[in-house]
């Protein structure tokens, strides 16, 4: 005959679960649903916002870059760059600023990196080095060349002037 193990009624010695039903039925609340969660949805919502900004921020670039865009029906401000050029950085942040003072409709701020086979080809196609704007009308016929370092308070005005001169 085989033996049968004895149960323990009302007291489990292998489980580590409440056997009080009191402890059984404690609601949980939001302090521990933070105490769990929190920090893993507090980075998960961290590193989605940075994302998003990343993703805008690459996209802005990437139209920017986009000399196809010449032509489109709206003037655009092209800037000849050189990626490795401080004074060609100092030039476009100077000409975004300048820009922002138009709406995107109005006035284009378009990118030329003469590291690229476009951009190389555009700024010989004008006959301009580096650290040089051209402004182009919405049919993409030039209109003028502005050579050199510029600041913002030169830049809108002279901006303001072209985009009344081609209406």
């Amino acid at each position: 005959m085989k033996k049968q193990k004895k149960r323990n009624k009302g007291y489990n010695t292998t489980s580590s679960a409440p056997t009080n039903k009191a402890e059984e039925a404690k609601p949980v609340t939001r302090r521990d649903l933070f105490r769990r969660y929190g920090y893993r949805a507090a980075a998960v919502a961290v590193v989605t916002v940075g994302g998003w900004f990343i993703v805008q921020d690459v996209q802005a670039t990437a139209r920017e870059h986009d000399l196809t865009r010449i032509g489109n029906g709206v003037p655009a401000v092209v800037q000849i760059h050189d990626p490795s050029c401080s004074v060609c950085a100092a030039l476009q942040k100077e000409a975004r600023a300048a820009i922002k003072a138009f709406d995107e409709d109005e006035l284009q701020f378009l990118v030329a990196n003469i590291k690229d086979a476009r951009g190389s080809k555009l700024a010989a196609d004008n006959g301009v080095p580096h650290i040089t704007l051209l402004l182009f009308d919405g049919k993409g016929k030039r209109h003028e060349i502005m050579r050199g370092p510029q600041d913002r308070s030169v830049l809108e005005p002279a901006f303001r002037q072209f985009v009344n001169q081609i209406q």
